[in-house]
C-alpha cells in the first residue's frame, strides 16, 4: 500500500468513527436524508479501509517487489477480489497462467528515481522460470510509460540481454545509457518510477514460493 493510500484509510476509518460516534450520540433531530447520506459514507468508508487492511495481510514482499497470490481464481470472494484490486488493479490471470510483482522502492527500501542509476542481478540459470516467457515494464510514478530516445519500454527474455561471463545476467535501470551495456538498458525518466514483473505460465518454483525475484540495487559509484 502507498503512503497516500495508507494516509486516505486512516482518513476514512478516522471519519466512520465521526460518523458513527455523531449517529448515536448526537442531539440533533435527525432525517431520513442525513441518515441515508451518513449510512452510504459509513459503508464506503468501512469498505475501502477493509479492503486495503486485507491487501496489506495478503499481499507478500520480498526484496521491495510485491505480490500476491491467488490472483484472479474464479473462486474468490468479493472481499479478496477488492484487496486484489487494491495493488493490482486491471484484469489478471489465474497464476498458472501469469504471476505479477511490482515495486516503488530499491531493495534498501528506498523510493526508485531517475536520479539515481540501479541494476537487478539475476545469478545464473536465476532468471523467472516459467514456460512461456516474462518481462520487466518501466512506468512512471503515475504508472505510465516513459518516454526514452530508444523507445524501449521493458525488457524480456526475448529482447536479447547479454549475460555476463559467469552466465548471470545485469538489467540496467538509468535514465542515461550504460557505456556498453545498452543490450541490458531498462531506460527510466528523470523522476520517481514503478517496475512491474510479469511472468507468463510461471514455473513451480514461482507458484509455490520458492523463487525470489531479485531486488532493484542502487549502482555503486565507480
Amino acid at each position: 500500500m502507498s503512503r497516500t493510500l495508507s494516509y486516505f484509510a486512516a482518513f476514512i476509518g478516522a471519519l466512520c468513527v465521526y460518523f458513527i460516534i455523531h449517529l448515536f450520540f448526537s442531539t440533533h433531530v435527525r432525517t431520513v436524508r442525513n441518515d441515508v447520506i451518513q449510512g452510504f459514507l459509513i459503508g464506503y468508508g468501512l469498505a475501502f479501509a477493509s479492503a486495503q487492511a486485507y491487501a496489506s495481510i495478503k499481499a507478500v514482499k520480498v526484496n521491495g517487489w510485491i505480490t500476491m497470490f491467488g490472483l484472479g481464481k474464479p473462486g474468490n470472494g468479493m472481499f479478496l477480489r477488492a484487496a486484489h484490486a487494491q495493488l493490482f488493479p486491471g484484469p489478471v490471470n489465474v497464476p498458472e497462467e501469469a504471476m505479477y510483482w511490482w515495486t516503488n522502492a530499491d531493495g534498501a527500501g528506498r523510493t526508485l528515481s531517475g536520479r539515481h542509476d540501479y541494476v537487478m542481478h539475476f545469478l545464473a540459470g536465476q532468471l523467472p522460470p516459467n514456460d512461456a516467457f516474462w518481462s520487466l515494464t518501466m512506468g512512471t510514478a503515475r504508472n505510465h510509460f516513459a518516454p526514452n530516445p530508444i523507445k524501449r519500454y521493458s525488457v524480456s527474455d526475448r529482447s536479447g540481454l547479454v549475460p555476463n561471463a559467469d552466465g548471470s545476467i545485469n538489467i540496467y535501470i538509468q535514465n542515461a545509457a550504460p557505456p556498453g551495456h545498452e543490450s541490458n538498458w531498462l531506460p527510466a525518466p528523470t523522476g520517481n518510477f514503478i517496475l512491474w514483473l510479469r511472468v507468463y505460465v510461471p514455473g513451480k518454483a514461482i507458484l509455490n514460493g520458492t523463487y525470489k525475484v531479485p531486488p532493484v540495487v542502487k549502482a555503486k559509484i565507480p
